[in-house]
């Protein structure tokens, strides 16, 4: 399988920061993703390899709040703001923002003041 150079290049970033960064109990990794079309993101905590949370713009509750023609940005803060809500009430406030090798640019950034406007700390 070919595989372009921009997506090693991310992958490489992602390895190097992975090093670094890990989600604990206290304060678990949210780890996004985006392609194209779509943005995941989801709450991890490391300790015990279990998801806590997790929001994209494919989930019914928040398809039911993208309008169609919205712009991706203005879809990716609703998502941020759903994924603070699920993580308030497990319990989570503290979170580690892991940027899967993308630049905090665009999309990540709008998600990430989005949960911050959700009540998150990053």
């Amino acid at each position: 399988m070919a595989t372009s150079q921009r997506t090693l290049g991310r992958l490489r970033r992602k390895k190097k920061v992975r090093k670094t960064l890990s989600g604990n109990a206290s304060r678990p990794r949210l780890c996004v993703y985006r392609s194209n079309k779509h943005i995941y993101a989801q709450i991890i905590d490391d300790d015990t390899g279990r998801t806590l949370a997790s929001s994209s713009s494919l989930t019914a509750a928040c398809r039911a709040e993208i309008e169609k023609d919205e712009k991706k940005q203005v879809t990716a803060k609703k998502i941020g703001l759903h994924l603070a809500q699920q993580a308030q009430a497990v319990g989570v406030s503290k979170v580690s923002f892991d940027r899967n090798g993308f630049k905090y640019h665009g999309r990540l950034a709008s998600l990430a003041d989005g949960a911050r406007e959700g009540g998150l700390i990053l």
